[in-house]
């Protein structure tokens, strides 16, 4: 199982049946991952074969690291890590109400359920 899925898991303890989407890829079938994913309580959402439109944002995220020319793995995370933190923390999203994504997630948790 991915070190970074269960810190995630652990720092934030999501309620039962969060969904976890992934690709196709061999390590997301294995029984071993789906097995971690069980005990966890989440449940597994895999893009349909072929259809490269349900991880188009990641997949392009991905793709524009291969690219990238970084000195040291330390750099790259750091890029990384500047990045999400613009992404998650500063741009807004129309789809969010002009607010960013933890603006989005503080306001969801505040409300009474």
């Amino acid at each position: 199982m991915c070190e970074r899925i269960v810190i995630a898991f652990w720092r934030r303890q999501p309620e039962q049946g969060l969904l976890h989407h992934s690709d196709h890829g061999s390590q997301y079938a294995s029984q071993d991952y789906r097995k971690h994913l069980g005990m966890m309580k989440m449940q597994q959402s895999m893009s349909r074969k072929g259809n490269c439109w349900d991880n188009a944002p990641t997949e392009c995220f991905f793709r524009s690291l291969k690219y990238e020319q970084f000195r040291t793995k330390e750099a790259a995370k750091l890029s990384i890590i500047d990045y999400l933190a613009f992404y998650n923390g500063v741009r807004t999203h129309s789809i969010l109400n002009d607010q960013t994504p933890l603006e989005f997630e503080q306001d969801f948790y505040r409300k009474p359920g």
